[in-house]
């Protein structure tokens, strides 16, 4: 288990721990990162990171990349 930041960019993972509070996780949920669910990360500058889930890319700052666990 590592944070999303530390993943190799093209390489598909599974989410397996969102960290946080209540807030967060609803935040990331929302946004569409469950456990269970897949993630690539595309791009990542400085721990932020640009990520494929579920057909869309986001982007995340530092911050809430750490509390994603793959």
């Amino acid at each position: 288990m590592m944070p999303l930041m530390l993943s190799e960019p093209g390489v598909e993972q599974k989410i397996v721990h969102i960290g946080g509070n209540a807030e967060t996780k609803k935040h990331l949920e929302d946004l569409g990162f469950h456990v269970g669910g897949a993630v690539t990360v595309v791009s990542e500058i400085s721990g932020n990171v640009i990520v494929n889930v579920k057909d869309t890319r986001i982007a995340l700052d530092r911050q809430l990349a750490s509390k994603i666990n793959v």
